[in-house]
């Protein structure tokens, strides 16, 4: 498996990409936690409503226990406190299920803003790399052969370009199937050289 180009020109260019590509995903993760952690402050006013609910209930509910040791009229006095300690309770409740909804809406808001550039990288930047470095590996594997040389020529044919393949001689392509060495060695080389590779496997 290669990772970058022999050469120098063309593997400078990859390693800068690369580069710019882990840099935009950092920057990209940054944000989307510094989106999680902005709408995680709307959860706020749910934390105080709950912990000030709570703390009433929980005084309302310690008064009506007393009151309610009251001889004779503890059991009617109570009932007041504790309907209040409900209500109370009602509201640590509601604040507690807004802490949740904003919990769950800091996640997806995370996740859209991850989404996008994320996609980019994994959908576009990566099959391009993957690709580049499989038909590299399998072309500095067979350079060195009679056979392989050939199939790089082959694959020349198919897929440089016309104005290329004219700068090597008008009758390339018959000079190719007739089996002319110069011919095969120009091609391949000059599908080598579309991959960043050389001839020798030398950097240059």
């Amino acid at each position: 498996m290669k990772l970058y180009a022999e050469r120098i020109p063309t593997a400078i260019r990859q390693l800068l990409t690369d580069i710019i590509v882990v840099i935009w995903i950092y920057l990209w993760i940054r944000a989307g936690l510094w989106v999680h952690d902005m709408v995680e402050k709307l959860a706020v006013p749910g934390q105080k409503l709950q912990s000030a609910g709570g703390g009433i209930a929980d005084n309302l509910a310690d008064a009506g226990g007393k009151i309610g040791r009251v001889p004779l009229v503890g059991d009617q006095l109570v009932k007041p406190f504790n309907g209040a300690a409900d209500a109370a309770r009602s509201l640590a409740d509601a604040g507690a299920q807004q802490q949740e909804i904003v919990d769950q809406l800091a996640l997806i808001m995370t996740i859209l803003a991850l989404s996008v550039p994320l996609a980019l990288v994994l959908f576009f930047w990566l099959p391009l790399r993957l690709r580049w470095m499989r038909r590299a590996a399998v072309a500095s594997s067979v350079r060195g052969e009679s056979a392989g040389r050939d199939l790089l020529a082959l694959r020349a044919l198919a897929s440089q370009p016309l104005n290329e393949l004219a700068k090597l001689g008008p009758d390339i392509a018959q000079s190719w199937r007739n089996g002319d060495a110069e011919a095969v060695d120009a091609l391949a080389e000059l599908e080598l050289k579309k991959l960043g590779l050389t001839v020798s496997g030398r950097r240059r």
